[in-house]
């Protein structure tokens, strides 16, 4: 077998075959290379038809002036962030599991605390947090190894009153699932197919079936009602915490849904359901998700304590029900601890339009870049979809894993109890639940109401003062990208992580669709990752004071620079307008065969990026998409990202972390917004300010030539120095933001507001003046 085939902690059963005794590897999971030889050889020519074109700047710097001096600047960053992605992708790697084996390897399998996060019921369908935490009760792994926790952070009745509904009707349907062995688990999906072709003959299915749909469809009627309601419901009883809440300032919330009791019959096949919202006040910092996340890792910590934990966003279902197991086989298949910290699973969506109209659907950079990490240290984490390890998010260390005598928070006596009081907090009862997660020990209570006094206490807001929380180990505070900053941690440390992608997606999720919310949500990243690179947890420091391999954070950097690439991005994109204004050239001329390198340099980028769409079975129109979108968002959502990040460095302002309206069309049948779903939306948001005046700019320019040709005029009488180059690229730029030239005729969601077209057109007026003056 070939050393890139070997299967990982593979063991071997014997059995008696004619006599005979014979021995059968059975793997948990195999990684093996991928060819790439084609892949790299045209990534590699790429960046060498780039390389040329710096050095060809470089030695005609001195014939020309400012203008090609900006331009050998963008150049050069598009080189660098070349290389990073070519180095990403050298590598690549495919990771096949076993689940099938996992059972003849572990007599009982490890516990699952899985998490699912929500913070706004208005942006966030609790319908859609209600069929997330069904997909998950319903995953095919034992229920009495599962607990299912919902972190509430808009302290809202009617999410906890559709999960106090959902559990009604998991009792139904998490055994339906089991029954008939369904694949897809979240009911609005389940149900938009029709399944009788493939149980026609079983008359109990189709009983079964019918049942509970109506079912179903019952509970989807009575959220919405409730949600029409200014009260979803009486807040009395077990709902009266919820009377005259606040949503900023209430105190922690933690309500025990569902319990799993193996003696009761019904409840036998679903797993624990736990609520939690902890408690907020004005003053104190709750740190958004990070924080939100870290209260469930204490509350879960003390109740059930599952030495491996999953985390999803409130859209993101489980869309392959093996995908416990399949994590399992990465995560238990090493001879020891030291290795795989988190299983990150890729991000896909139920809800892409065809041809990706917003470029947020990430499809060949996942197939590309993940192969490639996956032959690295592995990807970073990326907020949903992933299976970490308790005591890594604890704070554990490779190489403490296996020894808790070596690990600093185990020492015993006075002291060894104020480094961990330090460290977890000031409840002892918690501090007893995580040494007994570093230990590799169980130390659970046997009811989940036996810690509810004690989960609420590590749920409250100031709990966290005088520990480490969220500075050296759990959700890692002092980034809107929590996600990046926490695996860049983990990583940093030694560990490795696992990115598989063979299969069917472990999860689909929910993709942004509308000009305004797909524009919010790379607003977010490109801000989170700016905090993160200007911050001492930049991934270089990490790379020469840690474990962080150096290809690795290679690639941190790339992802960490989407921000930044918007300023060489927007200067690039306005010089073609800036030299036909100014009469001026950045690019060599027509005659000059230097002029060659650039238009092969086009040529082949383009050539390259399209033939990687086209491998993956997606058509032309989805890299074009994809290609005016990466300028479109580097050009507005990024440059918004620096200026908050700029504005936080100066102390000015802080950062705000906006939540993504989530598209909740599909789980409404009667809706049908989704026709006009691909049509680019606007709103008064300034965001668009920075495109729409790139735009007018270009419109301007090219309007100006034309008006030099007709009249065949030069002001210093030297002719027209610009050259078709610089026209075509105007050109290119024009069809780039065909949306925004689009959004200039239209009215309501579809047309650029009034405001916006004035603000832009103020922006390029003084840009033109300042073209012309110089």
């Amino acid at each position: 077998m070939p050393t890139d085939q070997i299967p990982h902690n593979s063991y071997f059963i014997q059995y008696k075959h004619f006599g005979m005794a014979n021995e059968i590897s059975l793997p948990l999971y195999l990684k093996t290379a991928r060819r790439n030889t084609i892949q790299r050889a045209l990534d590699a020519t790429l960046l060498f038809l780039l390389l040329s074109l710096l050095v060809y700047r470089l030695l005609s710097l001195k014939s020309h002036g400012f203008v090609w001096l900006l331009a050998l600047l963008c150049e050069s960053w598009f080189t660098f962030t070349w290389s990073l992605i070519v180095s990403t992708k050298w590598n690549p790697v495919e990771i096949q599991t076993y689940p099938e084996n996992l059972e003849r390897r572990f007599a009982e399998l490890p516990a699952v605390d899985m998490f699912v996060t929500t913070a706004d019921p208005e942006r966030e369908s609790p319908i859609m947090t209600v069929n997330t935490v069904l997909s998950l009760l319903a995953v095919d792994y034992p229920a009495d190894k599962l607990a299912c926790y919902v972190s509430d952070d808009g302290c809202s009745a009617l999410t906890f009153h559709s999960l106090v509904e959902a559990l009604r009707f998991a009792k139904l349907w998490v055994p339906f699932c089991k029954k008939y062995n369904i694949q897809v688990r979240a009911p609005f999906r389940y149900f938009l197919a029709d399944p009788m072709s493939t149980f026609s003959a079983n008359s109990e299915f189709k009983q079964d079936w019918k049942k509970i749909k109506a079912e179903y469809e019952q509970l989807c009627l009575k959220i919405k009602e409730a949600g029409r309601e200014s009260a979803p419901c009486d807040l009395t009883g077990e709902f009266g915490v919820f009377a005259n809440i606040e949503t900023g300032n209430h105190p922690s919330i933690i309500k025990i849904i569902g319990e799993h009791k193996h003696e009761t019959e019904g409840d036998e096949e679903v797993p624990h359901l736990v609520y939690v919202s902890r408690e907020k006040r004005p003053k104190y910092p709750h740190h958004f998700k990070a924080g939100a996340m870290n209260v469930l890792s204490r509350v879960s910590g003390l109740m059930t304590n599952a030495p491996f934990i999953l985390n999803v966003d409130c859209d993101m279902f489980v869309n392959d029900p093996q995908v416990v197991r399949r994590a399992m086989c990465q995560l238990l298949g090493r001879e020891n601890e030291t290795d795989v910290a988190f299983v990150q699973y890729p991000q896909c969506f139920y809800n892409g339009l065809k041809d990706d109209p917003y470029g947020n659907q990430m499809i060949v950079l996942i197939e590309y870049l993940g192969h490639g990490l996956a032959g690295l240290q592995g990807p970073s984490y990326f907020g949903t979809g992933c299976f970490h390890r308790r005591k890594v998010i604890y704070g554990v260390w490779p190489d403490h894993a296996n020894d808790p005598a070596r690990n600093h928070t185990l020492t015993k006596g006075k002291s060894g109890e104020y480094e961990l009081m330090k460290k977890f907090g000031k409840s002892r009862e918690f501090m007893e639940s995580a040494t007994h997660a570093l230990r590799g020990e169980k130390g659970i209570r046997p009811k989940l109401s036996d810690s509810l006094e004690d989960a609420l206490q590590v749920a409250d807001c100031n709990y966290e003062f005088g520990s480490t929380w969220g500075s050296k180990f759990g959700w890692i505070y002092g980034s809107m990208s929590e996600d990046l900053l926490t695996g860049l941690t983990i990583q940093r440390k030694g560990w490795k992580s696992t990115f598989p992608l063979s299969g069917p997606p472990a999860f689909l999720g929910c993709a942004p669709t509308g000009g305004p919310a797909a524009m919010t949500q790379q607003k977010r990243w490109a801000t989170g990752q700016l905090e993160i690179l200007a911050s001492k947890s930049n991934p270089i420091f990490a790379t020469f004071a840690g474990n962080l391999q150096f290809r690795t954070s290679l690639f941190y950097m790339y992802i960490l620079s989407w921000g930044s690439s918007s300023i060489p991005e927007l200067c690039y994109a306005a010089l073609p307008a800036y030299c036909i204004i100014s009469n001026s050239h950045f690019l060599p001329k027509v005659h000059d065969p230097a002029m060659l390198i650039p238009i092969i340099v086009f040529v082949t980028y383009n050539m390259l990026t399209l033939r990687e769409y086209l491998k993956l079975g997606l058509s032309a129109q989805a890299w074009w998409n994809n290609m005016r979108m990466g300028r479109i968002t580097a050009t507005s959502a990024y440059l918004f990202g620096v200026l908050s990040v700029v504005l936080k460095i100066l102390g000015l302002s802080d950062t705000v972390f906006e939540v993504t309206q989530k598209d909740d069309q599909a789980f409404d049948e009667e809706d049908d917004g989704m026709n006009n779903a691909t049509k680019f939306t606007f709103d008064e948001s300034p965001i668009f300010v920075p495109g729409t005046a790139l735009l007018l700019v270009h419109l301007t320019a090219l309007l100006t030539l034309c008006l030099r040709l007709l009249l065949s005029v030069d002001d210093d009488g030297k002719g027209l120095r610009v050259g078709p180059g610089e026209v075509f690229c105007s050109l290119w730029v024009v069809l780039c933001f065909r949306p925004f030239m689009k959004g200039l005729f239209r009215r309501g969601k579809y047309g650029i507001p009034s405001s916006t077209i004035f603000k832009s057109a103020c922006l390029a007026l003084v840009f033109v003046c300042m073209g012309l003056r110089i």
